[in-house]
């Protein structure tokens, strides 16, 4: 596999009409992860474009009030795409139509869910055992709205059949403007390791003329510049190890730029983007369900200090704003003298 130089490569890279720079960064569309309030932080630390945790098409033509509640979206996140999944020609057709008037900047179809209540019912990862209805639906989901449609999916269904070098450049010649590849099988879900070279392929197909994004065991900013490199990939999106860490966004466009790894977040930093990110969450979805979904991300914050698990504990645990407030309060008062 060759290694790519950049000097030849254009410096902006087009999904549709949309322009975002050249070695974009995307935050993957995360499952009670990606809402508004951490979109607009991960934003705001770099990120060239996020998306919407992935919204059942059935669950929008049936105005499901979660499904609907997901079409959110903050003029600060932008650009931001909205991220579809579904096995009903119809369904599908339907639900990116309403994606549509909520004005995103484009459609995004999941193709790689591995969770088995979507797979098994043949919409996520599942279409990949049936790649002519995968294409199908793709395409007419693509003449159902003037919006740029991408696809993210998966290298196939199991190690005897990843065919992804050929549904790449089908779902290509149906109209999507960009693809992500996750480097895994379906039946591998997130265990293994990502298998890069076949993302790599898609990218050295001379018939590809999309952007190609590949995503798979990135966490760090070095894992980042090799990917590019060694792939030749378009972009690069960042799924789990953002959780609860916005600032790799803001690290990986550093050491990009640079060479050179900037200084982690201090105590004080992760205390005022913790703060940000609950009020932030408790304004949107109200103080109940902001506690409990926040309890994902305090790991990711505050990992690596010295004596930090009792205030995770007590994170976790608080029954209230008040409380998760009094605990950083506390926390800031412990570490404001400590020595490293």
């Amino acid at each position: 596999m060759q290694r790519y130089s950049y000097i030849c490569k254009k410096k902006r890279l087009k999904i549709g009409s949309l322009q975002l720079p050249d070695r974009a960064i995307f935050l993957a569309p995360l499952e009670d992860i990606t809402d508004p309030p951490f979109r607009a932080l991960c934003k705001t630390e770099g990120a060239d474009m996020v998306y919407t945790e992935f919204i059942s098409s059935e669950g929008l033509i049936r105005d499901a009030g979660k499904s609907l509640k997901k079409l959110d979206i903050n003029p600060l996140e932008r650009p931001v795409g909205i991220q579809i999944f579904g096995n009903n020609p119809s369904s599908m057709v339907r639900a990116a139509q309403i994606a549509t008037e909520a004005k995103p900047d484009l459609i995004d179809i999941n193709w790689g869910c591995p969770v088995r209540k979507v797979a098994m019912k043949g919409a996520g990862s599942g279409i990949l055992q049936n790649i002519p209805e995968m294409i199908s639906i793709t395409a007419t989901v693509v003449k159902s709205t003037n919006l740029p449609v991408t696809v993210k999916t998966r290298l196939g269904w199991d190690e005897s059949s990843k065919p992804i070098v050929d549904i790449a450049e089908r779902l290509q010649d149906v109209g999507i403007a960009a693809i992500t590849i996750h480097g895994r099988t379906r039946s591998q879900l997130y265990g293994g390791k990502a298998d890069w070279i076949l993302i790599g392929k898609v990218r050295e197909n001379p018939h590809m003329a999309i952007p190609v994004i590949g995503n798979g065991d990135i966490t760090t900013p070095q894992q980042v510049k090799d990917a590019f490199e060694q792939w030749g990939v378009d972009g690069i999106m960042i799924g789990r190890a953002a959780i609860g860490y916005p600032w790799l966004f803001s690290e990986i466009k550093s050491y990009l730029n640079t060479g050179a790894l900037p200084d982690s977040p201090d105590m004080t930093a992760r205390l005022s983007m913790c703060r940000k990110h609950l009020s932030g969450e408790i304004e949107w979805k109200g103080e109940r369900q902001a506690i409990n979904e926040m309890r994902k991300f305090y790991s990711g914050y505050f990992s690596s200090y010295p004596g930090i698990k009792p205030f995770r504990m007590k994170l976790i645990t608080a029954p209230s704003a008040e409380e998760v407030y009094n605990v950083l309060r506390d926390m800031e008062e412990h570490y404001s003298s400590f020595q490293f």
